[in-house]
This record gives C-alpha cells, sequence and structure tokens, in this order.
C-alpha cells in the first residue's frame, strides 16, 4: 500500500504538565531498512508515558512525541537483506497485514516505523485491543517473575498497588506459580478484583497497617519479595517487611522516585534490592521473542487475563483524561487509546 506523506500523533512542545499534551499533524518517520511500519490501531497509557510529558524521564528532543506502547498491523516490511534474512525474523512470521504489538518510545501515532527487534508478533487468539493492553505490562510481569525475582511454589510475595494493571498480573502469575499473594490497595472493590485475581490477602492502606498486616500474615518474618510501583511513599517500610535475604524490585514511581539513600540499609538483613527495566530484559531479539511467545501465549490459552479499565478517544483531551485518571489513582486495569479499527 501506498503510505502517506503525514501522520497524526499525541506530542508535546516541551515538558509539563497534562494541559499541554497536543494532538498534532507530523511529517511521516522516517523508515529505516531494517523498520516495519505499522497502521496503529490501539496504543495502551502507561506511567512511563507522564514520567515523559513531565520530563521525569527526559526524551531526546522537543517538541516530541509521547507513548511507547501500540498493536495494529504491518504495512511494510525492512529492505534490509541481513534482517531479512535474520533466523529470528524469519521465524516471528511477520508479513504484510500481521498483527503486531511495538514496545518503542514517540509511537503514539497513526502510523509507526519502528526497528523490528522491538515488535512482537500476536497470535490469530488475541486482538490488537488486549495487545495494546497487555504488552507492557505482562512482560514486564513475566519476565520480574523469571529475572528480577523468580517466583516459586510456596514463595510469599507483596504486591503494591494490587489493582492496577500490572498489580492484576502480578496477583495472576503468583498465583499460577503457587505463591502467596499479598496485596495493597485502596478501596473494598479494588481489593475484591485483586482476590478475584489471585491475591490471598489485600491490605487497606489507607485505613491498616501495612507493615503490621504483613509481619501478622507471615508470622513476623516478611516476604520472600517485594514488588513495588508505588516509589518513595513506600520504599522506607519496605525494609521492614521483607524477610532475611529476600529482595526488593522497584517495579516503578506512581508517588515519585526514591530518594537517596544509605546502602547500609541493606546490611540488616541482607536484602537484594533491584531497579530493573523491562526492556533490559528485552534487549536482543531473541530475548524479544521469548517474552512474546511467553506472554501472549498466556494470554491466548486464558492463563492471564487483561483487564481493559476504559477505552478512550484519539484526541488531545482523550489522553490528557486518561493521564489524569491514571495518576489519581481510580483506575483498575489498563488504560487504553483507540486510533484505528482492526
Amino acid at each position: 500500500m501506498s503510505l502517506p506523506s503525514t501522520i497524526e500523533a499525541i506530542s508535546i512542545p516541551e515538558p509539563g504538565g497534562i494541559d499541554i499534551i497536543e494532538k498534532k499533524t507530523w511529517p511521516f518517520p522516517k523508515v529505516e531498512p531494517d523498520h516495519l511500519v505499522i497502521k496503529v490501531e490501539y496504543f495502551g497509557i502507561n506511567f512511563i508515558d507522564t514520567y515523559h510529558r513531565s520530563g521525569f524521564y527526559a526524551l531526546k528532543q522537543y517538541p516530541a512525541i509521547i507513548g511507547k506502547e501500540t498493536a495494529g498491523h504491518v504495512v511494510a516490511l525492512p529492505t534490509d537483506p541481513a534482517v531479512l534474512n535474520h533466523p529470528v525474523f524469519k521465524s516471528q512470521g511477520f508479513a504484510i497485514g500481521s498483527k503486531v504489538a511495538a514496545d518503542y518510545t514517540s509511537t503514539h501515532s497513526t502510523y509507526i516505523s519502528v526497528p523490528w527487534k522491538n515488535v512482537y508478533a500476536i497470535p490469530s487468539e488475541v486482538s490488537t485491543l488486549t495487545a495494546a493492553a497487555g504488552l507492557l505490562q505482562a512482560v514486564t510481569a513475566v519476565s520480574f517473575f523469571d529475572e528480577a525475582y523468580n517466583v516459586k511454589k510456596g514463595d510469599i510475595i507483596l504486591v503494591h498497588t494490587v489493582a492496577g494493571g500490572l498489580g492484576l498480573l502480578f496477583a495472576q502469575l503468583g498465583r499460577l506459580r503457587g505463591a502467596t499473594v499479598i496485596g495493597t490497595t485502596s478501596t473494598v472493590e479494588k481489593a475484591a478484583l485483586a482476590k478475584a485475581n489471585g491475591a490471598d490477602y489485600v491490605i487497606l492502606y489507607p485505613t491498616e497497617d501495612t507493615v503490621q498486616r504483613v509481619l501478622e500474615i507471615t508470622n513476623g518474618e516478611g516476604v520472600h519479595a517485594i514488588f513495588d510501583g508505588v516509589g518513595k511513599d513506600t520504599f522506607d517500610n519496605n525494609f521492614k517487611i521483607i524477610r532475611r535475604k529476600g529482595t526488593i524490585v522497584s517495579v516503578g514511581n506512581a508517588s515519585g522516585g526514591v530518594p537517596p539513600f544509605s546502602v547500609l540499609k541493606l546490611v540488616e538483613k541482607n536484602v537484594t534490592l533491584l531497579r530493573p527495566t523491562m526492556t533490559n530484559y528485552t534487549y536482543t531479539p531473541e530475548e524479544v521473542q521469548h517474552y512474546g511467545r511467553k506472554v501472549f501465549g498466556l494470554i491466548a490459552s486464558g492463563a492471564l487475563k487483561i483487564q481493559v479499565f476504559k477505552e478512550y478517544p484519539f484526541t488531545a483531551e482523550g489522553v490528557k483524561q486518561a493521564q489524569r485518571d491514571l495518576v489519581g489513582g481510580k483506575t483498575t486495569g489498563k488504560l487504553v487509546v483507540k486510533v484505528t479499527d482492526e
């Protein structure tokens, strides 16, 4: 198919508040020889979008298109013979019309051009809506449970904000692996959702003492691992509820970045502390293929269920509202924007 000369994209003129988000016309992105071109149908809204928008994680230049998670159909293949003959590229089955999802910065637009190694093949049983809602969070959940801390049968783990999109997936995976899952959340309704998705215990942090409850549940020993997407507000207490030789996985910064601290905090219990990013677990084409097949296989089989909180329109106001809802702490599951029909 012939490609248009321009795209519509969600962008910002400079770092700032939610109100700077705009939808603008941009030139069609440069297509490199190793790129796939994708017509976008859905994209997911993530906390990293808010970090890029605010400047907490700076983008390379401004004005800039924001966004990192998309799904749609392939409309153009790479032209580099080395790519076309790469064994992983060939085994992914990319073709014109293939359903795919992409993890690449500055891609919340009608068309994207991205390196093929950042693209995930979507099986026929999974829709582009589900792929856009599940890609980053599901690959994060599975790779973190494999590599940041290998969650196994008999473990007791704590998941902060267990009713969010990532937290619900942590709960489901914990149940699949035979772990006991303790979660924290803000309301009775969110607690019920978390329990329906695999959480064994849910602590309502506005009215309950998280440290006290975790120690009660674990007979004073603490948990084997903590997966913390909150950041600043929960960081110090994590050291009170992790057990000896336990692992704290700092997943995100919903309440703000963790301030500098002394490494001696790790000494008391020989604690392992990580601040991983998914993209360092999916850095090579082989890793992308491995986790893509694993995650979409779990989704296709129904073992992992992707919860969509709400679908927003592809407008500046739609994306603004999605970011407001996300940072407001009132959402459960994933927020997605519909760009075009499947």
